[in-house]
């Protein structure tokens, strides 16, 4: 809360002191409570306090992060100053200054050969990087726990630590065996995204110029979908192609998630959802959650030495046989090179209004009950007034400003996805099968 002072005249330095006045009784220790030069906060100002306040007070969750590739180089448990070399856009200690409550970190794994090795080689790198989760879990215990279900967050939530869910971004490392996916769920995964940028075993990516005709759902997705509401797992329909993802919503008897996506309307790109997947996804019960990239966001003007840069540098990977053909420490080294250029070359952001007026639209055209926030930060999202998890609170209080009631933003900050994740779990413990967590 700021003070200003107010500056005095010799004119009302000379006036009887209000209090003095007749009809004024008003105890001495009542009006020296509040300093003399203190004045009342400006609209806006009583605004952003009231939005801190409720925000700080709200189990928020963003969907979304994929903070795991930057393991283990990166701390975790320091605080990294934004603008830092090296900082990233989340850590622990700023997840608190941000009031961010949870957050479903992401196992990526870029899509590889769909060949036997191929998929060995990609179960073995998430596996490499769920060991990594769980030396974060037990070095940072003070900080962070594991969340498995809807119940851990809240119990975790009173205990003042970040409650974590896992996620497998890209389904590639459960191979072609269904039973591939009980492996992760042991493992403590708990939301899976069926694909990435490309095509893959279990369903067409919206995004695979390679090969456009779209082939949606395969059998032995159907299956991994049917799996997975068993197990309780969140099906996650980002990447997803149109007729997949209207695919999964035939097979799945569970709402579904898109953990990181925006309207299709207001931005026109194949990762956003079409009007009609809105519909679609409000009658499942599922949850778009509204991410930072600015290219989901609205149209970014190109920048031709980025696009260069990054290009040499993928082109090396592709002449070393891909990212599946890299070791670990190569992956790193790439991944970090890659980082640098998107530094050096940083794109047109959106904002925090780009953000709420996408949330704006899902509203209007589904209700209060199927939008969320998954930013993507450490994978692409970030916002020019909102450049890490830090800046969280400034999303609230544009929400606030709009009009939202405080039960409308509990909803968008979490609420919702803790409801979709409680309905996952009732379908589960409805099957024989259920693994009874």
């Amino acid at each position: 809360m700021s003070l200003r002072i107010a500056h005095t005249t010799t004119a009302s330095r000379g006036a009887t002191a209000w209090w003095r006045r007749p009809g004024w009784n008003v105890p001495l220790f009542l009006v020296f409570a509040v300093p003399a030069f203190a004045q009342p906060l400006t609209a806006p100002d009583r605004l952003v306090d009231k939005a801190n306040r409720l925000h700080y007070s709200i189990l928020t969750i963003d969907t979304h992060q994929d903070t795991p590739m930057r393991l283990p180089s990166f701390n975790i448990g320091e605080r990294h100053e934004f603008g830092t070399p090296g900082c990233g856009y989340v850590d622990l200690p700023r997840m608190k200054d941000g009031g961010l409550a949870a957050a479903i970190f992401a196992v990526f794994e870029d899509q590889g050969p769909r060949t036997p090795e191929g998929r060995e080689k990609a179960r073995a790198s998430a596996l490499r990087t769920l060991n990594l989760l769980d030396t974060v879990f037990a070095d940072h215990a003070a900080l962070c726990a594991k969340a498995l279900t809807a119940k851990d967050a809240e119990r975790i939530f009173t205990t003042g630590k970040r409650a974590i869910f896992i996620g497998l971004e890209n389904g590639y490392p459960l191979g072609t065996d269904v039973s591939g996916v009980d492996l992760f769920f042991q493992r403590g995964v708990r939301c899976i995204t069926l694909v990435h940028r490309s095509d893959n075993d279990i369903c067409d990516s919206g995004t695979d110029d390679k090969d456009p005709e779209d082939r949606g759902l395969s059998e032995f997705g159907a299956q991994l979908v049917r799996r997975m509401n068993e197990l309780g797992m969140l099906v996650d329909l980002c990447h997803s192609s149109d007729k997949s993802f209207f695919d999964v919503l035939q097979v799945t008897k569970a709402p579904v998630i898109a953990s990181h996506s925006c309207v299709r309307a207001l931005r026109d790109h194949p990762r956003n959802l079409s009007d009609a997947q809105l519909q679609a996804l409000k009658k499942n019960g599922g949850v778009i959650q509204i991410a930072f990239v600015a290219d989901f966001l609205k149209t970014i003007p190109p920048i031709p030495e980025r696009e260069q840069e990054l290009a040499l540098v993928n082109r090396r990977i592709e002449d070393k046989g891909g990212w599946e053909a890299l070791t670990p420490q190569e992956t790193e080294e790439f991944r970090t090179e890659l980082r640098g250029i998107r530094d050096k070359y940083p794109e047109a952001a959106g904002s925090v209004k780009d953000v709420v007026d996408h949330i704006d639209y899902v509203v209007k055209a589904i209700g209060i009950d199927h939008v969320g926030i998954g930013t993507d930060f450490d994978g692409g999202g970030y916002l020019s007034d909102c450049r890490d998890v830090a800046g969280l609170p400034k999303i609230t209080a544009e929400l606030m400003r709009r009009g939202y009631s405080k039960k409308d933003i509990r909803k968008i900050w979490g609420g919702n996805f803790l409801r979709v994740l409680k309905k996952v779990g009732t379908v589960a413990s409805a099957s024989s099968d259920c693994p009874g967590e």
